[in-house]
């Protein structure tokens, strides 16, 4: 009789799966963002929300959960039911750089099923136009001129190489500080307290074309029509690895697969709209990289393995 109890228990878990996915969403989804209002994934999410709500017939929900290098939102999202009701927008640097950037972190990136990579995010380095600097090399010289003045923003590994290897081969002066998301870097680099940033270019398009801030380079390599004049990291003799960072969807472990499906086929459809593509991400400052779960998968093997060696190469010792 027990074995009967638990085959029929098993029996309707496995039927139950399909049948959820088939009425999914019946309810507002949750989505956690790594950064704070106004910074890139929170706008992204915001605007694919518009789209998105008209096929699923619920809203998403975004909750801002900024700090920890990302972790914070990441073992949130770890956390939660795997129910398809939680789910969250993470970078590149949060799920393969941080456990090689930290002594330890507070989630697991193996327990974090991908569901899209929605776009990869074209990175510039900007500074305070006051600052007077238009090129690299004038930056440098305006950091020596003013050694132990000026601090700079990144949530990129890779930058933090380029600009530790700036320093160490240019003799360049400048410290890295902390910020919560792309609104509150904005306002660091505005107002002079940060001058320098290599932050995606989305971000900072407006202030650029106002004159309020420098374009010094490209930090990705990859060309962008927003900005045809400013020279890529290649351009400019760099040999490192160039920062690559995307911005992908993540569920709970666990998260049943045709919930997965699901949300990556409607998502797919919403991003790979010529309208929305050219409004939301193109004219953004960024490039689309949608794909299925499964490459997505492959793609963050292959980036973690990459990123082991980018960290060791980097000097950086695990905070």
């Amino acid at each position: 009789m027990k074995k009967f109890v638990v085959a029929a228990a098993l029996a309707a878990t496995l039927f139950a799966t399909p049948a959820s996915a088939d009425d999914y969403p019946n309810r507002p989804i949750r989505v956690f963002t790594t950064s704070s209002a106004g910074g890139l994934s929170d706008i992204f999410m915001r605007v694919l929300n518009d789209a998105l709500r008209e096929r699923l017939g619920q809203p998403l929900i975004i909750e801002n959960k900024p700090g920890g290098a990302g972790n914070i939102a990441a073992r949130a999202c770890q956390d939660a039911t795997p129910d398809g009701y939680t789910i969250c927008i993470i970078n590149a640097d949060t799920m393969i750089y941080n456990q090689f950037m930290f002594k330890s972190i507070p989630f697991d990136p193996e327990k974090l099923t991908p569901i899209v990579n929605l776009f990869h995010l074209i990175q510039v380095l900007v500074v305070n136009s006051e600052l007077g600097a238009k090129t690299v090399d004038e930056l440098v010289a305006v950091s020596k001129a003013k050694p132990g003045t000026l601090n700079y923003l990144t949530a990129s590994i890779p930058c933090v190489v380029y600009m530790d290897s700036l320093k160490r081969d240019k003799g360049a002066d400048w410290i890295r500080v902390p910020f919560r998301g792309g609104g509150e870097a904005v306002t660091a680099i505005l107002g002079g307290t940060t001058p320098i940033g290599l932050i995606g270019l989305g971000n900072v398009t407006a202030q650029i074309k106002a004159d309020k801030m420098n374009a010094l380079a490209l930090v990705n390599n990859i060309r962008t029509p927003l900005l045809p004049d400013v020279p890529t990291l290649a351009d400019l003799g760099y040999k490192g690895a160039p920062s690559e960072t995307w911005y992908g969807l993540f569920a709970p472990a666990g998260t049943p697969k045709p919930i997965i499906d699901k949300l990556n086929s409607e998502i797919v459809k919403v991003v790979s709209d010529p309208g929305f593509r050219e409004k939301y991400i193109i004219s953004r400052g960024l490039v689309p990289a949608i794909d299925t779960p499964e490459e997505f998968a492959r793609d963050i093997k292959t980036g973690r393995a990459g990123a082991e060696q980018v960290v060791k190469e980097s000097g950086l010792p695990p905070q």
